[in-house]
């Protein structure tokens, strides 16, 4: 990335939330280049002095004045700002950007004792002018190494996070079903844990609480009707030919069944079977208030096993092919 390409990027920063922000950073990220005298809430004092250094034109548009950024920045004499200044002027321009954009001449009224007051040279900055003031300042000064600490690591996280982004790809639906098909494997272990608690010990008992969460997931059909209307086979498991959507439902009901059984207390194979019962029929009705397709008319989708083999080969010839 280039550095037209980072000041791009932090044109748009606000100075006081970028500042905000380092609350979050790890310490041991800025110790090297900033003062240890900067800690005991001096950092927290010296955001929160460029929170209320913002001021809103007009228009509603956040500026800071050079005046009060001189102060902030620990600047005593105004020409030695305007030093400062001018260099984040020539880096505005060498950036691309348009200086008077950035940088509004203005002027301000100051006391200077006994009632009166004298008309000053002041500037308008924008936020960008700020983080450009802050890169060009005195790196000795605890608030200038501390300001250009921070925006060092936060260019890099961003470049990061850009990356990162740049190589993402989207799940493909084979790969959205293995990863909920795997989540509700693990998620049944869980769901029979929380009914054992309320009662359903042995297996005929549990087979009979999951026949009461599909019935009311699937409008009354059991595991056999939802076989027959699907056209599978008795020997065929109907999570392995689920989609996505259809075992998203279905993890709904069982994460909501484990939590309403262990919150509520529940106790008694029949109060156990209602709720799961009474679950499915929630979910099944949340998908008919947003316009959803019922579970039982979803299509079947290709055997789960196969989807498995076939990925994994890919993934093996990925591999292969990068190794060659």
């Amino acid at each position: 990335m280039t550095n037209e390409d980072r000041t791009s990027k932090l044109a748009g920063m606000a100075f006081g939330e970028a500042l905000e922000r380092l609350a979050n950073t790890n310490p041991l990220e800025v110790t090297a280049s900033v003062n240890a005298s900067m800690k005991d809430g001096a950092i927290e004092r010296l955001i929160a002095a460029f929170e209320d250094a913002a001021q809103l034109d007009d228009e509603g548009i956040e500026f800071w004045t050079a005046r009060d950024l001189q102060a902030l920045l620990g600047y005593s004499k105004w020409d030695s700002f305007l030093e400062v200044v001018e260099k984040a002027k020539t880096a505005c321009k060498a950036s691309g950007q348009r200086v008077e954009d950035h940088f509004a001449d203005a002027r301000k009224m100051v006391s200077i004792g006994s009632g009166a007051e004298r008309e000053v040279l002041d500037i308008h900055l924008t936020r960008y002018a700020c983080y450009l003031i802050a890169q060009n300042g005195d790196s000795r000064k605890k608030p200038i190494a501390f300001a250009q600490t921070y925006f060092a690591i936060q260019t890099r996280r961003q470049e990061i996070q850009d990356e990162d982004a740049a190589q993402y790809v989207p799940l493909s639906e084979d790969q959205k079903r293995l990863l909920l098909r795997d989540e509700i494997k693990d998620h049944n272990k869980k769901l029979a844990s929380a009914a054992k608690g309320a009662g359903v010990i042995d297996p005929f008992d549990f087979a009979v609480f999951q026949t009461h969460g599909y019935k009311g997931l699937y409008g009354g059909l059991d595991r056999s009707g939802i076989q027959r209307r699907k056209g599978l086979k008795s020997k065929q498991h109907i999570l392995d030919h689920m989609g996505s959507t259809e075992l998203a439902a279905n993890l709904f009901r069982a994460t909501q069944t484990e939590e309403k059984l262990r919150r509520d207390q529940v106790k008694g194979k029949a109060a156990a079977n209602a709720t799961h019962y009474e679950v499915g029929s929630k979910v099944r009705q949340a998908i008919k208030e947003i316009g959803g397709t019922m579970p039982e008319n979803l299509p079947v989708a290709e055997d789960i096993v196969k989807v498995g083999r076939r990925l994994k080969k890919a993934l093996a010839n990925s591999v292969k092919k990068k190794l060659d």
